[in-house]
C-alpha cells in the first residue's frame, strides 16, 4: 500500500511496500510494453481513456493463464484508466498488504496446479492493483485456501489507532462465483482501496486494490465482481 500504510510502525516491513515491490516474481514476469497489444490502442495518442491489456501469450498447464486475470476493460466502469500491468505465472508475488511476504505458492505450500498473478498500475497517482491466483486440485482444496485467504485479510481488520486497516467483510455472489471484499482504511479513517478475495470452483484468488479515486467503500464490490468472473473456467 502506499501513503496510509506507511503509518505502520513497526509493522512497516511486513505491510508498508509498495505495489512495485508486491509485484516481483522473479524472471517469470512478463512487462507489459503499451501500446504493442491490440487492447491499448490509443495509449499515448491523447485518448482519454487509456487501456493497457495483460498478455495474451501467458499461458500456464494446466489451466490458468492472463486471460483469468483482470483485464483493462474490467477498470473503467470504475473511471480507473490503466496504463501497465506486470504479468507472472510462478504464484510467488506477494499476496496483499496485510501477508508481509506470503506468496500463494507458499499459502498453498506448493500444491496448486497452476499459478498466476498480475500487478497492474494506474494513471491516478498512489493507485495500483495487485491480484494473484491459483487452481487446486480438488473443491476441499479451493475451500480451505479461501479460508485462509479471508483469516490472513480478517488479521488487518483490528490495528492501532492512526494505522491503516481492513474493514467489515461483503459476501459478493455473481456468475462466475463468490467471494469477499473488504474495504480499506487509511490511518485518518477514509476509504483507501479494499480487498477481496475470489473463489470459482476450484479456482481461488486475492485481489487487492491500493487507493482509490472515491470515497464509496462499494467500490471494490465491482473489483470483486469482475475479478470472479474472469477467474471463472
Amino acid at each position: 500500500m502506499f501513503d496510509h500504510h506507511q503509518a505502520a510502525g513497526k509493522r512497516f516491513s511486513r505491510r508498508g511496500r509498495t505495489a512495485g515491490v508486491a509485484a516481483t516474481a522473479g524472471a517469470a514476469l512478463i512487462a507489459l510494453v503499451i501500446g504493442t497489444h491490440p487492447a491499448a490502442a490509443g495509449v499515448g495518442s491523447g485518448a482519454p481513456n487509456r487501456s493497457a491489456a495483460a498478455p495474451a501469450a501467458a499461458v500456464a498447464e494446466p489451466g490458468l493463464g492472463s486471460g483469468d486475470l483482470m483485464q483493462s476493460e474490467d477498470f473503467f466502469q470504475s473511471g480507473l484508466s490503466p496504463v501497465g500491468a506486470r504479468v507472472g505465472l510462478t504464484g510467488k508475488q506477494a499476496l496483499s498488504a496485510c501477508s508481509g511476504e506470503e506468496t500463494m505458492r507458499t499459502l498453498t505450500r506448493g500444491k496448486g496446479v497452476a499459478y498466476a498473478e498480475v500487478a497492474w498500475a494506474f494513471d491516478s497517482k498512489g493507485t495500483s492493483l495487485t491480484e494473484s491466483v491459483t487452481a487446486s486440485s480438488t473443491g476441499t482444496s479451493a475451500v480451505s485456501y479461501e479460508r485462509q485467504l479471508n483469516k490472513l485479510v480478517r488479521g488487518c481488520q483490528d490495528e492501532p489507532a492512526g494505522h491503516w486497516y481492513y474493514g467489515t467483510a461483503h459476501a459478493i455472489t455473481v456468475r462466475g462465483g463468490k467471494g469477499s471484499w473488504y474495504p480499506a482504511y487509511g490511518g485518518n479513517g477514509k476509504v483507501a482501496g479494499g480487498v477481496a478475495v475470489i473463489r470459482s470452483g476450484n479456482r481461488v484468488g486475492i485481489v487487492e486494490l491500493s487507493g482509490q479515486p472515491s470515497d464509496d467503500a462499494g467500490y471494490m464490490e465491482g473489483i470483486a465482481a469482475a475479478a470472479i468472473n474472469r477467474l471463472s473456467d
